[in-house]
């Protein structure tokens, strides 16, 4: 394996760096994008019993503003839920922005990553022949011992690009779909709990009660 690595050149330093880095970054996002983390189930409804039984207090906010993202932003809303609707709405969207952040963390350089791993790989292939003409022009044709080194370096390092990039890019692709479907989610749920407070919307549980009765 070392050997591989090393007939590759110096490019492929970049390129297992780009791998590493990478690899990370999945790992971590796989962790942190988990739907239970960021939007739990029934914070809402929890919500609506705070208000219905007059236990809407600050402790209990802060502890819905550190449980998750989505509690961040209902909690925004909250602070501000003796005011208009417009005005909770402006500060669940000023929370949502920052939340929208740290979902997108390293995304950017993994799609960075997807980008200029083959450009170091086509790079290593330049580079590679490169030494093959230079070796050409110094022995001929009739040496294919002082060409291998170029060719070898040629094609190692466009393989190695290519590793890194398509998984790279695959990645990228499913973790901002992922934030999207989550952004999506917040939204509603947040749409939900200030129409419920307002007054415009009625709980579910309400109406089947009100049916059962």
């Amino acid at each position: 394996m070392f050997e591989l690595v090393k007939s590759g050149g110096w490019v492929m330093g970049p390129l297992l760096l780009c791998s590493v880095v990478a690899t990370a970054i999945v790992a971590e996002r796989f962790w942190a994008l988990r739907k239970q983390r960021i939007c739990p189930r029934n914070l809402v409804e929890q919500i609506w019993q705070w208000a219905k039984a007059g236990q809407m207090d600050v402790m209990r906010i802060s502890s819905l503003r550190g449980s998750s993202p989505l509690g961040r932003v209902l909690a925004a809303g909250l602070m501000n839920r003796h005011y208009s609707r417009e005005v909770m709405k402006e500060s669940i969207e000023e929370a949502g922005r920052h939340v929208v952040l740290e979902l997108e963390r390293y995304l950017n350089t993994l799609g960075t990553i997807a980008s200029i791993s083959p450009l170091l790989g086509l790079l290593g292939t330049v580079l590679g022949m490169i030494k093959i003409f230079t070796a050409i022009s110094a022995v001929g044709v009739g040496s294919p011992t002082e060409m291998a080194g170029g060719l070898s370096e040629a094609l190692i390092t466009t393989v190695t690009g290519l590793v890194v990039a398509i998984p790279s890019l695959m990645f990228y692709r499913h973790f901002q779909r992922r934030v999207d479907e989550l952004v999506s989610t917040m939204e509603q749920e947040a749409i939900k709990m200030v129409e419920i407070l307002h007054g415009e919307r009625v709980k579910e549980s309400d109406m089947a009660g009100g049916g059962a009765a």
